[in-house]
């Protein structure tokens, strides 16, 4: 019976109603020891109103949902209870169920018997968390094309071509004497290769794009003191998030916002001027400011249009030199000579659409990325890397006039990169990770 796990669905809140997820054999067999109605014996999912009880003692007039294995989302039966969303009324369901050999579900635990028991594979099962977690609805939108097997299904093109090269080779070298098949020669397999290849790039840069658009940027706004940062912060958030003063070192700390740019969430932080001099108090402020720039993927370096480029600003550049890196020259209502070439705004005014343009601009998002599956967290991408390196490899072996033998070992660590995307080839370990990012009831 211990097999049987229960979980609270819904918020620890409370609420109107709650829901308590219960899934295992014999959690039916429970249920009617606890429930007025008898739910054992189902052939089709079923709903049932009565009481649940406890030792012979009402808990809660509660709705049953009852749904008969292997028809569910973890391949068992599974009951769901709908109760009132008092946390007294739930944590007595739920302790009546322990109390019947029952036992509380780990992190992430309903759907990774969803992925043991086949109803998933290990991308889709990913894609459940990404919809939890979604902030935005572009981000919602591509976890749900991942949840319904949209973006599993770019991976089937790319494990059979593998698979076929795979089986020419293997033909080529266990059936010789034959001259009617095709030969696997250095050109036929290199061509395949880069055909290959060239799939595989078009599914890394989509993902790498869908990683964009559903986990946002961090985008660190730097510059030397009363440069505007702040007034900047302030003006892409349209809000006074900031303080904002003339005096010089009134940002110490990290200053944090979040917009959307037209469908990429931007995680803003308005650093603390970086300048030679600064006091004790500053110094912290600005060794936190560098930290920031180095885990920006985007850097906005601020200056003065009245004064340009300095020494500092020449120092927070070498800093960025591997960023996405945007200088933009503040207080242009200030200036009456605009120079060619520079990217001018002006953040007290709010005059800062060409900022917001630059930006996108220099994102490379596709309108497409909005609108395709893509293989984009980070195990999925890295997977992506590693088949392209081994199937790199398998062709520079080919170039070398390896043993076609040889050559197939690459080959083969390619094509079981390709099923352990989508779990097919997964530790438990590996796939217990995954899931502890879950969260309970899930």
């Amino acid at each position: 019976m211990n097999n049987v796990i229960i979980a609270l669905a819904t918020p620890p809140l409370k609420s109107a109603l709650a829901l308590i997820r219960i899934s295992g054999e014999g959690c039916f067999a429970m249920t009617d020891k606890l429930f007025s109605k008898k739910v054992s014996g189902i052939k089709d999912k079923t709903i049932f109103v009565g009481h649940i009880k406890d030792g012979g003692e009402d808990i809660d007039l509660v709705e049953v949902l009852a749904y008969p294995g292997p028809k569910t989302m973890t391949g068992e039966d599974v009951v769901e209870i709908s109760c009132h969303g008092s946390m007294l009324i739930a944590n007595e369901i739920i302790g009546a169920y322990l109390k019947q050999g029952a036992r509380y579900a780990t992190r992430g635990e309903f759907s990774s018997r969803a992925f043991y028991n086949g109803k998933m594979d290990l991308v889709e099962a990913e894609a459940v968390n990404d919809l939890i977690n979604a902030t935005s609805s572009e981000s919602k939108k591509l976890s749900l094309m991942s949840l319904n097997g949209a973006t599993s299904k770019l991976v089937a093109p790319l494990k059979k071509e593998i698979a076929d090269l795979l089986s020419l080779i293997e033909v080529n070298i266990d059936y010789p004497e034959y001259t009617d098949i095709e030969e696997a020669n250095e050109s036929k397999i290199s061509s395949s290769i880069d055909s290959i290849r060239d799939t595989l790039a078009s599914l890394i840069k989509g993902g790498k794009e869908g990683k964009i658009i559903k986990e946002g940027l961090k985008v660190a706004i730097v510059g030397e003191p009363n440069v505007g940062k702040s007034s900047l912060l302030n003006a892409l958030m349209n809000e006074e998030k900031a303080i904002v003063s003339d005096i010089p070192g009134t940002t110490r700390d990290i200053v944090e916002g979040d917009i959307n740019l037209k469908g990429i969430t931007l995680h803003l932080l308005d650093t603390a001027g970086i300048r030679s001099g600064a006091d004790k108090l500053e110094e912290m402020g600005i060794e936190r400011s560098e930290k920031s720039i180095l885990s920006a993927d985007v850097v906005i370096l601020v200056l003065d249009a009245r004064v340009g480029l300095k020494e500092e600003d020449k120092r927070i550049e070498q800093l960025a030199k591997d960023k996405i890196l945007i200088t933009v020259y503040n207080k242009d209502d200030l200036v009456k000579k605009k120079e060619d070439g520079r990217l001018y705004i002006s953040a007290l005014n709010k005059d800062i659409s060409p900022l917001l343009n630059k930006i996108y601009e220099d994102l490379g998002i596709s309108d497409e990325a909005f609108d395709n599956p893509s293989l984009n967290n980070a195990r999925q991408l890295g997977l992506l890397s590693k088949i392209d390196s081994c199937l790199a490899e398998a062709r520079q072996d080919c170039l070398n006039q390896m043993p076609i033998d040889l050559v197939s070992v690459n080959l083969y660590s390619a094509y079981n990169a390709t099923r352990e995307l989508l779990g097919e080839e997964t530790t438990t370990d590996l796939t217990d990770e995954i899931f502890s990012r879950f969260c309970v009831g899930k």
